[in-house]
């Protein structure tokens, strides 16, 4: 029986997805055209027509989701004066992994006045998932960003909810080769208990962060003026140049609803798969 077992374990261990995709985008004569394009393994990316002096990039998991032991890598340079917008085709399900953490990594790279959206939709965290995820960013003085991420902890309209497993996140931003944001979240054991006290996220089951580069206390100012169609607990405020908005939420629905109450005060234009 040990015997099988760990035949069994060792052929789930080889059996992980591995997806990776490296681009850059260029901007010639004021319209923004991809440059060269690296994709392998389960990860794929497809430009849609293009809209306007713009590009747009959908990533496409052929995978099917994310699991323990998988691991995909994303690195993009968005150069001079390109402007870019990135989503998914779809919620990113990353499930059960009774081993091995399942590992993200993105790396971005935005050039003088340069300007990048990254606009994914949902991850979805199921109970005893593990991931680890990384985002490395590095923003020309003149670049702007826009940056949004929404976490699901298990899915709530399906009546399941995500109450152990392991979640870390961790973010660094510099600007001009200057450190402006770091943070690393991590919840990881009883997730389910940690996320019900009412300093963590008062029992919601989602959480998002955006991040606005450049960003002030007038952007601020008019990314409250959304407070009172806030379904979820919203915190905004700006610092070091940029502005975050932080999100918590009883479900993706009402997170959603109010990322992209934000999102519009902002004058960003949504990824038609964000409307869909």
């Amino acid at each position: 029986m040990r015997s099988d077992v760990s035949v069994t374990s060792t052929v789930f261990e080889a059996n992980r997805a591995r997806g990776a995709v490296r681009f850059d985008v260029q901007a010639r004569d004021g319209v923004t055209r991809r440059g060269t394009l690296h994709e392998s393994g389960s990860l794929r990316v497809r430009f849609p027509s293009p809209e306007g002096e713009g590009l747009s990039g959908v990533f496409v998991n052929t995978a099917g989701g994310v699991a323990g032991g998988d691991r995909f890598d994303i690195e993009i340079t968005a150069a001079d004066a390109a402007r870019l917008t990135l989503t998914t085709a779809a919620a990113e399900k990353v499930y059960r992994a009774p081993g091995q953490a399942a590992e993200l990594n993105i790396a971005l790279k935005v050039g003088a006045g340069a300007h990048l959206s990254w606009l994914p939709q949902e991850t979805i965290l199921f109970d005893r998932a593990r991931v680890h995820r990384r985002f490395d960013i590095a923003l020309d003085e003149t670049a702007s960003l826009l940056l949004c991420e929404i976490v699901v902890f298990g899915r709530t309209a399906m009546g399941e909810r995500m109450e152990q497993g392991e979640f870390v996140d961790r973010w660094r931003l510099s600007r001009g080769g200057k450190l402006v944001f770091a943070e690393t979240i991590r919840l990881d054991g009883n997730i389910g208990a940690k996320l019900g006290r009412s300093a963590v996220a008062k029992d919601g089951a989602a959480i998002g962060t955006a991040l606005i580069l450049p960003g002030d206390e007038a952007l601020v100012e008019r990314l409250r003026e959304a407070s009172d169609s806030f379904a979820g607990e919203v915190g905004i405020s700006a610092w070091n140049g940029f502005a975050t908005a932080r999100f918590c939420a009883q479900d993706a629905a009402r997170l959603r609803a109010d990322m992209m109450a934000v999102l519009a005060r902002t004058g960003a234009v949504l990824p038609r798969l964000w409307l869909n």
